[in-house]
């Protein structure tokens, strides 16, 4: 798709740029007195946890934010492997593939060695990143992905929309209520800032709180919670420009370095025709902020034109700019919950920028945010329905501070790679090991960049590391890493990964043995008897009465056999479901010769396996297709019937 040809224009890309405008501000609408889950703050992460807890009619969300209205441009760009699939469990990744950029190149360019104050092209590269998920890493505007959660939220079965011009003014936790969990501990007061009643105070009275308020978080700060890490000592300027030039790699992201001006990291964007530049600056003094830098776009474009030479840079319009500092910091609790009270239950929390700041390069901020809601959301509407342990929510904190001390180790060192800058008295080839240097850095961390290796560490929640062997391609702690298989009942090729949606389920891959699932000697056919009829199945003791048989926990089967008919399995497999009792025809996959997932995930041929996933998509255990007490027990350890 190309759009923004005749100058940038923010809103639904699916509108003509002729015809396209920016939504109404929407109406102001009194706060509700009382709620469930209050999220503070509508970025990646605050809309990420609103559009999960939409989807739950029981649960009552409100989600606030002091500006006026939606986001329109700027921020962050990067769309990862990892977002797309979350956004997938969203049913909304279709839009975004078709939308964005598409990452598929890296350039990279030095002084030349025969004219220094010149840069040349050295290389350019496939990208690290492909192949590590069925999607490809995106550059779209952030503002285009908070217009799909809010489309999301506002068609949902709460119609949730926010509320915006709210400042939160004070946040009150009651310590006498939070291990009460039928009590609403927190108090919210906040003021309205549109003009017309700047005055008018509201309060809201809730049973959590989850800050999603940014770098400067009031919540944060209402919690008595610190960041702690580095402040920052560089600058950089970020804008996103519409150029004219006849620098060739324009639509391949590069890294750009230059002999003595510093450098430039370019990132195309969406529609063909939008760029970003990261513009390196100079050196913070001690207690400098960026903001006191007297700079201005014109500022920025002249310095990449220095840094770019020879090529000529015009530009013919500045979408949005900015000045930032590096400096890397997390918060030292993601919760209320005081170091050294493991039994305790917190009732608020911080998320996405919040907790950790860092530069905005590759958009990690809102790839790092978005994934800290999404662990965090099902295990709230677990517990608010009665489904889980409240025990479930200190696992938030344990499981997503390890990623921001992950993600802040990387920014160090890729901030430090992509402004490393040869001085006057060096030579050209001293620049090339930098450059080199950026390269390794990403193929070494393409994992982590994609967010497709971040794993959560041995717990009650990420268990049976003992069996790893039977599937080595799905690392327990790590995201299900999608495969296509073909679906019994019509023949479609189907991946997999998109069958683990964000509506709280949790879900169970039995991948069959080498014996036939018609065989009542398989482990296969053992399993589903279990699953369907005993007394101490997951299956049976956690659904409810009168509820579909997958509501709480759904079971799909894969199998090596390839010439299974539908109607000869099982009933449990393909099971009467809702009002009229209709069958549900799409739990069941063989491999093909095309689609192997046993060969594509190192599956035990022979003994097949349970792959137990967790509602954010997270491999939960692997086990054996005889260990039927094991799995029951790992229900059992959190799970309430």
């Amino acid at each position: 798709m190309q759009y923004h040809l005749n100058g940038f224009k923010p809103g639904n890309y699916q509108v003509p740029d002729a015809a396209r405008e920016p939504a109404p501000p929407p109406p102001m609408v009194d706060l509700p007195k009382e709620v469930d889950v209050l999220i503070v703050g509508c970025g990646p992460a605050g809309l990420a946890l609103a559009r999960q807890l939409a989807d739950f009619a029981d649960i009552r969300t409100c989600i606030v934010e002091q500006k006026s209205g939606p986001m329109l441009f700027g921020q962050a760009d990067g769309i990862s492997c990892r977002t797309m699939e979350i956004m997938e469990a969203f049913n909304s990744s279709e839009l975004l593939v078709k939308e964005a950029y598409q990452l598929h190149q890296n350039a990279f360019w030095e002084p030349d060695a025969r004219n220094p104050q010149q840069i040349k092209r050295t290389h350019r590269v496939a990208d690290a990143r492909l192949g590590l998920s069925e999607f490809t890493h995106g550059v779209v505007n952030q503002a285009r992905l908070h217009d799909i959660l809010l489309d999301g939220m506002a068609h949902s079965v709460t119609h949730l929309v926010p509320h915006y011009n709210r400042r939160l003014r004070e946040l009150v936790v009651d310590r006498n209520l939070t291990q009460d969990l039928r009590a609403h501990p927190i108090t919210a007061t906040f003021e309205r800032n549109d003009a017309s009643q700047s005055s008018q105070v509201e309060t809201v009275k809730a049973r959590y709180v989850v800050g999603c308020d940014g770098a400067r978080s009031t919540v944060r700060k209402s919690l008595g919670i610190e960041l702690r890490g580095d402040s920052a000592n560089k600058a950089w300027g970020v804008m996103d420009v519409l150029p004219v030039t006849n620098f060739p790699d324009i639509r391949v992201k590069s890294f750009i370095q230059s002999k003595d001006n510093g450098a430039v990291m370019l990132v195309p964007r969406e529609g063909g025709y939008l760029v970003r530049l990261y513009v390196e600056l100079d050196l913070l003094g001690k207690d400098q902020r960026a903001s006191q830098l007297d700079l201005h776009a014109e500022d920025l474009i002249a310095k990449a034109r220095q840094i770019m030479n020879p090529y000529q840079l015009e530009v013919k319009e500045v979408a949005w700019w900015s000045i930032y500092e590096v400096g890397q910091r997390v918060a030292e609790r993601f919760d209320d919950t005081p170091a050294g009270s493991e039994d305790l239950i917190p009732r608020a929390f911080v998320a996405g920028d919040a907790c950790h700041t860092h530069s905005p390069k590759g958009g990690w901020g809102l790839n790092t945010s978005l994934p800290d809601t999404f662990n965090l959301g099902w295990k709230l509407a677990a517990v608010l329905q009665g489904r889980s342990h409240p025990k479930l929510l200190q696992t938030y904190e344990a499981e997503r501070r390890k990623v921001a001390f992950m993600l802040i180790d990387a920014d160090r060192e890729m901030s430090a790679l992509v402004a490393t800058r040869p001085g006057a008295g060096r030579d050209a080839s001293s620049a090339k090991i930098s450059t080199a240097d950026i390269e390794k850095f990403i193929a070494r961390q393409n994992g982590f960049i994609a967010g497709t290796s971040i794993g959560y560490d041995e717990s009650w929640l990420c268990t049976g590391h003992e069996h790893q062997a039977l599937a080595s391609g799905f690392p327990i702690g790590q995201r299900f890493h999608s495969a296509q298989a073909v679906r019994v009942a019509d023949g479609r090729p189907v991946q997999l990964g998109h069958l683990n949606k964000a509506d709280g389920r949790w879900r169970i891959f039995l991948f069959g043995d080498a014996k036939s699932p018609l065989d009542a000697s398989s482990g296969s056919a053992r399993l589903i008897g279990f699953l369907a009829g005993a007394d101490t199945s997951p299956v049976k003791r956690y659904t409810p009465a009168g509820a579909d048989v997958d509501s709480v926990i759904d079971v799909c089967a894969v199998f090596q056999q390839r010439d299974l008919a539908i109607e000869e399995l099982p009933d449990f497999l393909w099971p009467a479901k809702g009002k009229y009792g209709l069958r549900d025809y799409e739990k069941v996959f063989q491999t093909t010769e095309a689609h192997d997932i046993f060969a594509q995930r190192g599956i035990d041929r022979s003994k097949g396996c349970i792959v137990v996933v967790r509602p954010d998509q997270h491999i939960a255990s692997i086990l054996p297709l005889d260990a039927h007490a094991e799995l029951s027990r790992f229900f059992d350890g959190f799970m309430l019937g």
